[in-house]
């Protein structure tokens, strides 16, 4: 005899037994749910305040009888079809103990997603009456998911089974037709859960459509600390998996990092696509990531993110297909044994070790030349490519999406009074930031690090703009890059209504609109004020014999005045004061007061 499945703590052995005769009841060709067993379902039900399942083939032969908790039970998965887009040959019949014989939505989602024949709810009263059965059919596809057709609340005497049968070799028919949509295109579903605080909930919304994902709902509990096996703790877990089922949910994304058993008993649990916070910014960065080393970049990370959490996960991976979570090395890297994963990383650092020995010959370049560096940081989306298009002209692809640009971007301004300074757009930072993505754009992060000046960049149109900068100086300070001199800069003024005053919310900054160029020269004047407290004032006396000394100065530096004299030219120059070392040692003989 089949087992009982489900919730059977508590069940005296007898009843056990009886639940279990469920599995012989007969079925007529023409019959949706014999009268003796949906009263017995009921009586089953009511004595233990239980939802009883039960999964009958479409030649009446009963499959599965599942106990669940007062308000759910199970949905199993027991198609007797593979072809995904057809009915199941399965219809469920469970009971609703309380009394209500509607449908629930968590009813109306496993139906649709495990392509059920029908499904099929009882009321069941506190005496164990059956105060009504309804049922449920799917019908034509709209943008791909088949629709739904809900019948009345019958009473049980007048139960239309031959017409309720006749309604599955409807729907099959009808399941085939309608607009398929390109579900291919079709964004995932996601439901998002956070015990930190609702704000950084809000946060991983963003992420997670800046993915390309379409939140259809939200789960946030406040814990001192995650659960060691579930981090939101069994019962929630449960309560989670409902909830997803209700919402059509195919990915649940957590806020904070996961363990990999933690991954692993969630998915068990709820059944969809379990992924955190440090997967999903690893998968944006594997789908913005333009340059051969931001793509290296990324896959490192991700291969030493993933790598700890892979063993025991062979399941788990393969019915995960594809989509967030899954871009970049893919999953047959993904699969590989530990050694394979340690050679991969050591490959990937060999060839990011080499690109950053080029950039660091590129950088001696530009410091042979004086030419000044001064980096845009910032949190995520506050605007720094848009600043550094409206400085430069460059063009630089920005968007209003998290992490909409990676890779480094530098540009050469000229400054109004003369001189010149490179401008480099950096990645935008994160609270959060996951310490592999850190490490692996450690080389890219330099920029900021060896920076002559930085511009930190906050928008000032959002009320989260303090706790931004409080993250963008952590991060800086975690790559080394908290010593330069910095200014201040509030973007995103112009969304700013006028009666609004801003200026508490970060004092001396600068207020600028890198969309409408409003405050940019304002910002011009103070990066070239700054850059001047590195410089140093010399004037010499060039013989005229020596004129090639006048081109090194030009090069070096900004010659701010030149006159003829009857030995030679006297020449004012500013140069960095490494520049003007170098000019003092070489030229010292030169030089006048």
């Amino acid at each position: 005899m089949p087992e009982v499945h489900g919730n059977i703590t508590g069940i005296r052995d007898s009843q056990l037994a009886e639940i279990q005769a469920i599995y012989d009841c007969p079925f007529e060709w023409n019959e949706y749910a014999p009268r003796e067993l949906i009263l017995e379902l009921a009586r089953h039900s009511c004595a233990l305040n239980r939802e009883i399942a039960v999964y009958v083939s479409r030649d009446g032969d009963v499959l599965d009888v599942t106990v669940g908790e007062i308000d759910n039970v199970p949905l199993l998965d027991l198609r007797l079809r593979r072809n995904s887009k057809r009915l199941s040959f399965v219809r469920c019949i469970h009971t609703h103990p309380g009394g209500s014989a509607r449908l629930s939505d968590v009813d109306i989602a496993a139906l649709r997603s495990l392509m059920l024949d029908s499904m099929c709810a009882i009321g069941v009263g506190e005496d164990g009456r059956v105060t009504g059965v309804s049922a449920a059919f799917l019908t034509e596809k709209v943008n791909g998911m088949p629709g739904v057709e809900l019948s009345e609340i019958y009473p049980l005497k007048k139960l239309p089974q031959e017409q309720w049968m006749q309604e599955i070799l409807v729907s099959e028919q009808r399941v085939l037709q309608g607009d398929e949509g390109d579900m291919l295109d079709a964004p995932e579903r996601a439901m998002l859960v956070g015990i930190d605080t609702e704000k950084s909930l809000d946060e991983l919304a963003a992420l997670a459509e800046s993915a390309g994902a379409q939140v259809v709902g939200r789960f946030f509990q406040k814990r001192p600390k995650p659960d060691t096996a579930t981090f939101v703790g069994s019962g929630k877990a449960q309560q989670l998996q409902l909830d997803a089922q209700a919402l059509e949910a195919d990915l649940v994304i957590f806020d904070d990092e996961l363990t990999g058993s933690q991954t692993r008993n969630l998915e068990e649990i709820i059944g969809v696509k379990v992924i955190d916070r440090t997967t999903l910014i690893l998968d944006i960065f594997a789908q913005r990531a333009q340059s051969g080393e931001g793509k290296l970049q990324v896959q490192l990370a991700q291969l030493k993110y993933r790598s700890s959490r892979l063993i025991g996960q062979g399941l788990i991976l393969s019915r995960l297909g594809g989509g967030i979570g899954t871009r970049g090395p893919g999953e047959s890297k993904l699969e590989m044994d530990r050694r394979r994963i340690r050679e991969q990383i050591t490959a990937l650092k060999r060839e990011l070790d080499e690109l950053q020995r080029q950039r660091q010959l590129r950088r001696k370049n530009r410091e042979k030349n004086a030419i000044p560096i001064v980096s845009l940081v910032g949190y995520t989306n506050t605007g720094k490519s848009t600043l550094l298009n409206t400085i430069t002209g460059a063009g630089v692809y920005a968007e209003n999406k998290l992490f909409a640009t990676l890779d480094a971007v530098s540009r050469r301004v000229e400054l109004p009074d003369g001189g010149e300074f490179l401008l480099v757009d950096t990645v935008g930072f994160i609270s959060k930031l996951p310490h592999d993505l850190v490490e692996a754009f450690k080389s890219t992060l330099e920029e900021a690090t060896l920076s002559d000046l930085l511009v930190i960049v906050s928008d000032g149109s959002s009320p989260d703009t303090p706790d931004q900068h409080r993250v963008v100086e952590e991060v800086l300070a975690e790559i080394g890059a908290d010593t330069q001199p910095r200014i201040d800069v509030l973007n995103k003024c112009d969304l700013v209504p006028p009666e609004e005053d801003i200026l508490p919310i970060m004092p001396g900054a600068l207020h600028i609109s890198a969309k409408t160029g409003a405050g940019i020269d304002r910002l011009l004047a103070a990066i070239a004020k700054e850059l001047r407290k590195a410089e140093q004032q010399l004037t010499l006396l060039v013989p005229f014999a020596q004129y090639g000394v006048i081109a090194e100065l030009r090069q070096k530096g900004r010659v701010l005045e030149e006159a003829y004299e009857d030995t030679g030219s006297r020449v004012t120059v500013m140069l960095p004061q490494d520049a003007a070392g170098q000019i003092a040692a070489k030229y010292g003989s030169m030089i006048v007061s």
